[in-house]
Parts: C-alpha cells; sequence; structure tokens
C-alpha cells in the first residue's frame, strides 16, 4: 500500500480556506480518482514543535491507494481537474509526497 501526502507549508499572508479543502476539494478529489483511492484523512496545522511556533504546514491529506500505478492511472487523467480546483481554496503551492506505507 502507498500513501500519497500533499502539504501545504505554513506560509505568512498566504490563503487557505480548510473549510472548502474539507468539504468540496477532498470530497472532488476521491470522486473524481474513484475506488482506485481506498480512503483519505485531512490534517489541519495547528503549531509547531516549539512554544508559539507557527505549524510547518497549514494543511495537509493522505491519500491511501494499493500501489504507484494504481495511484497513478487513477490521478494522471484527472490531475487537470484537480489541480484546477486548488486556486479555490489555496494560493500555497503544495509538496507532494509518495510513500510506501510500512506499518498501519
Amino acid at each position: 500500500m502507498i500513501k500519497v501526502t500533499v502539504m501545504y507549508p505554513h506560509t505568512e499572508g498566504a490563503k487557505f480556506d480548510h473549510a472548502y479543502y474539507r468539504d468540496t476539494h477532498m470530497p472532488m478529489v476521491k470522486d473524481t480518482v474513484g475506488a482506485a483511492c481506498l480512503s483519505y484523512t485531512v490534517a489541519k496545522g495547528l503549531a509547531g514543535g516549539a512554544p508559539g511556533a507557527p505549524p510547518p504546514y497549514v494543511a495537509y491529506c493522505e491519500l491511501f491507494f494499493e500501489s504507484v500505478p494504481a495511484f497513478q492511472a487513477a490521478f494522471g487523467p484527472n490531475a487537470k481537474a484537480i489541480m484546477a480546483d486548488v486556486p479555490n481554496y489555496t494560493d500555497i503551492v503544495p509538496a507532494m509526497q509518495i510513500s510506501e506505507v510500512v506499518v498501519q
């Protein structure tokens, strides 16, 4: 199993609409990629490790797929539509990482 993590770095003055991300964007992503996405999570950053420090990421999501090819087959043909929705909730450029899930 793999996990695709999309992270939005904390950026002073940037916009991020958490409600839109949670209630509209992520359900749209799940519907668009279909059953290939086994599940997903959404997290909202609260704080950094030091007292009073901002979170390194204002938000991130984790999407779970059986394999990298399964992710690529589901996401690739829909990437433009998914990415076209990003300006509706943020002006932050996200970072993406694909990881193997070794413990669940």
